[in-house]
C-alpha cells in the first residue's frame, strides 16, 4: 500500500464500529463499558443477522417442529395419540414473536442508554481515520469492521430463475412448502430439512459430498441421517448439483451422481451452502486492505487489518462463523484498538466450542477423531453412550453418546463431541475441563444431579478412571483384603 493517510490531530471519537451483528454490538458495548466515545453505524437491522435471520428464528421453528414431533410419538410417552392442528402462517408469526421480544436487547434504545452513539446508514471508510455516513464525516482514532455475511449462492445455471430462498429469506413463508429441496449438508441445512419435514413437506436434501455434517465424524452423521430419514427427510448424499430447469409447472434440480444424471422435482428451493463474508461496498478496495482465499478480511493475531488502527472481528474476518465466537473475538478487537499502545491481546482460538440444533443434537468442542487423525495428533477415545442414562431412558430420548478424546495416558481433554438430547448445553462442562485446566478426573469427583442428563459427563469420565485403572495396586489391594479373612 503505497497511499499514506494524514492522519487528524483530533477525533471526533475513539472507535467507529461498522455493523450491529454480535461483533459489532459487543464490541460497541465494550467499548462504552470503559468510557470510550463510540459511534456504531448498521445499515439494515440492529442485531444483525443472528437475531434477524439466524439463530433465534431458526431455534424458535425448530422448537415448534419438536412439539410435532413428539406428538407423532405418542404411544412411547403412554398415550393412545396426540392429534396437533396447526396453521403453519401461525407457526412462522410465533417465530417472529420471539425475534422481537429478544429485539430489545440488541435495540437502538439499549446502546443508546450505554453510551453508544447508533446511525443507521451506509457507512464507507474513506481513510483509516474516516468514516462517512448520511453526508457526514467522523473522524476517529480506530475503526472495527464488524460487517458479517450472508448466503452464499452458488452459480448454478438456471438457479437465478428458481425464486430461491436463503436463510435470509425463508423466515417470510406464509405457506408450507409441498416439496422441497434443501440444497446444502451443514449445519443450516440440516435443521431446516428436519424442521420442514416435521412440519410436512417433502424434503429432499441434496448435498455433493459423502455425508452430511462433514466436519463431524461419520457415526455423527450417520446417526443424524437416521434420525432425518425416519422424519421423512430423502438425504441425497455424493449428488452434485449441475443446473436447474423448468418442466411445464415444475422446478427441476439435476444433479449428477455416480456418473448419471438424477432429475428432481420441486416447489421450493432453499440454499443453504454457506456464507460469504461481507466486504464490498464500504471501503475495503480503496484501502488496500487484503482478502483471504477464503473471502475474509484478511487479520493478524490481534485482529489487525494492513492498516493498524483498522480492526475487524467476527463472521467478516473468519475463521468460525459462530455467534459466540463473533462475541469473543469482539472483546479482543475492542481492547486491542483501545490499548494495544499499552499492551496487545492475541486472539485465543484455543476453545472453540459450537452445536448444531438436529434432534439429536451435535455439540462439539475441540478436536474430533476426524480432525485428531488429518493433524497427526495422537489420542486415546473414551465413549459413554446415552441409551443407559436413567435420565435418558425416563424421557424417552435414550440415544446418542459422549464421547471424549484425551492425551494418551492422560486426563487432560483435547476435545468432546456429544450427540443427543441437549447436548449444546452438556458440552459446557468440557469446554470449562479445556479452558481452565481440569480433566476427566475432576470432572468424575464433581457430584452431578441424579437424575440428569449432565450425569453422563460424569459416566464418560468414569469409563476413562476403569480403563486407567492402576492394576498393579489394585491387585496388591486384593491381596491386602484377602489376608484380612
Amino acid at each position: 500500500m503505497s497511499e499514506t493517510f494524514e492522519k487528524p490531530k483530533k477525533f471526533d471519537v475513539n472507535i467507529v464500529v461498522i455493523g450491529a451483528g454480535s461483533a459489532g454490538l459487543v464490541s460497541s458495548y465494550i467499548a462504552a463499558a470503559v468510557k470510550a466515545k463510540v459511534i456504531l453505524i448498521e445499515k439494515h437491522l440492529m442485531g444483525g443477522d443472528c437475531l434477524n435471520t439466524g439463530c433465534v428464528p431458526s431455534k424458535a421453528l425448530i422448537r415448534s417442529a419438536k412439539i410435532l414431533a413428539q406428538a407423532k410419538r405418542a404411544q412411547e410417552f403412554g398415550f393412545k395419540s396426540i392429534d396437533v392442528e396447526f396453521d403453519f402462517e401461525e407457526v412462522m408469526q410465533r417465530v417472529q414473536r420471539v425475534v422481537q421480544t429478544i429485539e430489545p436487547h440488541d435495540s437502538v434504545e439499549r446502546y443508546t442508554e450505554l453510551g453508544v452513539e447508533c446511525i443507521q446508514g451506509e457507512a464507507k471508510i474513506t481513510s483509516p481515520f474516516t468514516v462517512e455516513v448520511n453526508g457526514r464525516t467522523i473522524t476517529t482514532a480506530n475503526i472495527i469492521i464488524a460487517t458479517g455475511a450472508r448466503p452464499f449462492v452458488p452459480p448454478i445455471p438456471g438457479i437465478e430463475d428458481m425464486d430461491y430462498l436463503t436463510s435470509d429469506n425463508v423466515w417470510q413463508l406464509k405457506t408450507l412448502p409441498p416439496r422441497l429441496v434443501v440444497l446444502g449438508g451443514g449445519p443450516i441445512g440440516s435443521e431446516l430439512s428436519q424442521c420442514f419435514a416435521r412440519f410436512g413437506s417433502k424434503v429432499t436434501q441434496v448435498e455433493m459430498l459423502p455425508r452430511i455434517l462433514i466436519r463431524e465424524d461419520e457415526e455423527v452423521s450417520e446417526l443424524v441421517t437416521k434420525q432425518f430419514t425416519n422424519d421423512g427427510v430423502d438425504v441425497l448424499t455424493s449428488h452434485k448439483a449441475l443446473a436447474f430447469k423448468k418442466a411445464g409447472e415444475n422446478k427441476v434440480i439435476v444433479c449428477e451422481y455416480k456418473g448419471k444424471e438424477v432429475e428432481i422435482e420441486f416447489d421450493s428451493l432453499l440454499v443453504a451452502v454457506g456464507r460469504k463474508a461481507n466486504i464490498e461496498g464500504f471501503g475495503l478496495e480503496e484501502l488496500g486492505i487484503d482478502i483471504t482465499k477464503q473471502g475474509t478480511v484478511q487479520t493478524n493475531e490481534y485482529l489487525q487489518t494492513l492498516h493498524p488502527n483498522i480492526f475487524a472481528c467476527g463472521d467478516v474476518a473468519g475463521p468460525f462463523q459462530f455467534t459466540h465466537t463473533a462475541a469473543h473475538q469482539a472483546w479482543y478487537a475492542a481492547v486491542n484498538s483501545l490499548f494495544g499502545k499499552f499492551k496487545k491481546f492475541k486472539v485465543d482460538y484455543s476453545v472453540i466450542p459450537w452445536a448444531t440444533f438436529t434432534e439429536p443434537e451435535v455439540a462439539r468442542v475441540g478436536l474430533n477423531e476426524l480432525e485428531a487423525k488429518e493433524q497427526g495428533i495422537k489420542y486415546e477415545v473414551t465413549r459413554y453412550g446415552i441409551d443407559d442414562l436413567d435420565r435418558a431412558i425416563a424421557d424417552e430420548g435414550a440415544k446418542g453418546f459422549v464421547k471424549v478424546l484425551t492425551v494418551p495416558g492422560k486426563d487432560k481433554i483435547i476435545g468432546a463431541t456429544i450427540v443427543g438430547d441437549h447436548a449444546g448445553e452438556l458440552i459446557t462442562e468440557y469446554i470449562s475441563a479445556m479452558k481452565h485446566n481440569f480433566g476427566m478426573n475432576k470432572i468424575l469427583s464433581t457430584i452431578h444431579i441424579y437424575p440428569t442428563l449432565s450425569e453422563a459427563n460424569k459416566f464418560a469420565a468414569g469409563n476413562w478412571k476403569k480403563a486407567h485403572a492402576p492394576e498393579k495396586l489394585l491387585k496388591l489391594v486384593k491381596w491386602f483384603h484377602r489376608v484380612q479373612l
